[in-house]
């Protein structure tokens, strides 16, 4: 009985042990997919049911059918820690590492890794700005970090991979000149996995000397963070157009090819990155009021931030394409502003001259000019064609002229409304905004209202008619939505401020009486017809041309007071908007006027610095 229980114990440990010498080999290699730069190591980590040291690990490089190995300095490595090197390729190439057990050999698992060849960092026509290339692999995205050490601090916007692959190029812009700056690119792929570029350094060139311009941050006070855009009247031939940092390093400018007739008005940042904006003489110039200037240009144009003129429009180009959309007048320069939408079209203001007929101010006027809004579609061949526009002469009174004649409208901003597609055209020389019917360009044109005083709406916190805007500029909406009730700020200029009789300047309290100049920001009810001043802000200056106002993501205001009496100057204020109204932020400008200033998260859309 012995001899047979000890046999069916054998029996039960030699299957015990067949059992476990049968059981599978398990191993796992992870991440299976992941990217990494040129010349740099990631850790891929395995697994083994038989312990680590029961593996062995191998790499190849993989070949897409027909082609070429890839040349490099060095080949892939991978150690027995699972740490990957990747090798000095200049063009992406993939890798498979493997690790194989041992002990049975077909325990195998793989990975696969994207080695990203590193960028190249080459200069531009603008100083301060480089291109950063590279490819990036099929469904990641990228951005480039930069500063003046390895803690890049900065960065530009994210773009993806192009679908079909090939190379992706960053303008790297925002930098101080005559620095040394470090840059890396950064590749994010789908599952998260990130990718640092090797540091790559350049040199900014350009001019480092002191800025004509003074800025003060009050002790204890945020401004809203990012860069300012001065646009610059009267400084031919330096640049017209500055961004600056705030503490007021300049960062970027754009020269042109034009002539000191020319300025630079209605700048945007477009949703590409580049800049929209018109180039042309004073829009009074073709009364001929004032000397001419040889070799002016009139065109609407983009730029890159290198500079580069993308596309453009000219005044020649549009008269001639004019006619095929019926349109019988001649346009005779593009003047303050233009405007890209959500598909692409330009919106630009122009103006036109036309007989006088039918006023007294006819007598001593034979033409007046006035306003039009062209509407400027992109083609396939990349010109930009009219197909829609808008005359002030076939839906305004010529015999309403509060700042006189010939011109007598003098319009000077569009804003675009995206609710309802409509534009609203600020008109300085009737001292209204008007809303007008496009409905994205199928609109008939009509004025759907008039804002200001005289117009269509009660103004509510204020006293009518002392408190409305007059020959205002730069109009914006200050909240997500535009129609039904919304708010706007605008420039308040003063100029021909009308006030209740009996009221006199003394009594209104300004220096500058009765053409001071505020900074406005109102509620607007489109049903109710009102129109409420929530803030107004009033320096004790005259800014009798130019400026803007615009609402910042902080809850501050922006107000731009251009062409300050009774010195020519420009001040520029960030305010809170409580009781207080406390300067957090000033910028003087003594040496030139700032038609136009506003705040910018960084130079890249989308990026907050």
């Amino acid at each position: 009985m012995k001899n047979c229980l000890g046999s069916v114990s054998l029996f039960a440990v030699i299957v015990f042990l067949f059992g476990c010498s049968s059981s599978p080999t398990e191993v796992s290699l992870n991440p299976q997919n992941t990217i990494v730069f040129a010349t740099q190591t990631t850790q891929l980590t395995a697994t083994d049911s038989r312990g680590l040291a029961d593996l062995t690990w191998s790499v190849t490089q993989n070949q897409t059918p027909g082609s070429q190995p890839v040349a490099s300095a060095a080949t892939a490595t991978v150690d027995a820690n699972g740490n990957f090197t990747a090798p000095a390729v200049t063009q992406n190439t993939t890798y498979t590492v493997t690790v194989t057990s041992t002990k049975d050999k077909t325990a195998t698992a793989s990975a696969t890794l994207t080695v990203i060849a590193s960028g190249q960092v080459a200069a531009t026509n603008e100083p301060q700005v480089a291109t950063y290339s590279m490819t990036p692999p099929t469904g990641t995205n990228t951005m480039v970090q930069f500063s003046t050490d390895t803690s890049y601090g900065l960065k530009t916007w994210t773009q993806p991979a192009p679908t079909s692959g090939g190379p992706l190029s960053f303008f790297v812009a925002g930098m101080l000149p005559k620095t040394l700056y470090h840059m890396r690119a950064v590749v994010t792929a789908s599952d998260g996995t990130v990718a640092n570029d090797v540091d790559h350094t350049f040199t900014t060139t350009g001019q480092s000397q002191s800025p004509p311009w003074t800025i003060t941050t009050t002790p204890g006070a945020t401004p809203q963070p990012g860069v300012e855009v001065l646009d610059l009247i009267g400084v031919y031939p330096n640049p017209p157009l500055a961004v600056i940092d705030l503490t007021g390093n300049l960062l970027w400018s754009y020269p042109y090819q034009g002539s000191g007739g020319d300025s630079v008005q209605g700048v945007h940042l477009l949703p590409n990155g580049h800049f929209l904006m018109g180039i042309a003489p004073n829009s009074e110039a073709p009364l001929g009021l004032m000397p001419s200037v040889p070799n002016t240009i009139s065109v609407v144009r983009e730029v890159d931030l290198g500079g580069t003129t993308i596309k453009e429009e000219s005044v020649d180009a549009l008269n001639a394409a004019l006619p095929k959309i019926g349109v019988t007048y001649t346009v005779q320069t593009f003047h303050h502003d233009v405007i890209a939408l959500p598909n692409g079209h330009w919106i630009a203001l122009a103006n036109i001259l036309q007989p006088c007929t039918g006023i007294p101010a006819c007598s001593t006027n034979t033409n007046l000019l006035g306003d039009v809004i062209i509407d400027l579609a992109p083609q396939s061949d990349g010109t930009m064609q009219p197909v829609w526009a808008w005359n002030s002469f076939d839906h305004l009174d010529t015999s309403r002229a509060i700042m006189g004649y010939p011109d007598w409208t003098h319009s000077n901003a569009l804003v675009y409304s995206p609710d309802d597609g409509n534009l609203l055209l600020s008109i300085r020389a009737q001292s209204w905004i008007i809303k007008i019917d496009y409905a994205n360009g199928t609109g008939a044109g009509d004025v759907l209202w008039k804002l200001g005083e005289g117009g269509d709406f009660m103004l509510m916190g204020g006293t009518d008619p002392t408190d409305w805007f007059y020959s205002q500029h730069g109009p914006a909406f200050a909240t997500t939505n535009t129609t039904g009730k919304f708010q706007l700020t605008v420039m308040d200029n003063g100029n021909s401020r009308q006030f209740p009789s009996g009221e006199t300047c003394s009594s209104a309290g300004q220096p500058f009486c009765p053409y001071y100049s505020t900074g406005q920001q109102l509620e607007i009810d489109e049903t109710a017809k009102t129109a409420t001043i929530i803030t107004k802000y009033a320096p004790n200056e005259f800014s009798y041309w130019g400026g803007n106002v615009e609402a910042l993501a902080n809850g501050n205001l922006e107000s731009n007071f251009n062409a300050g009496a009774p010195k020519t100057l420009t001040d520029i204020f960030e305010t809170t908007q409580d009781a207080t109204q406390q300067v957090v932020w000033h910028l003087r400008l003594n040496a030139a006027n700032a038609y136009r200033g506003f705040r910018m998260g960084s130079m890249y859309p989308g990026v907050q610095w």
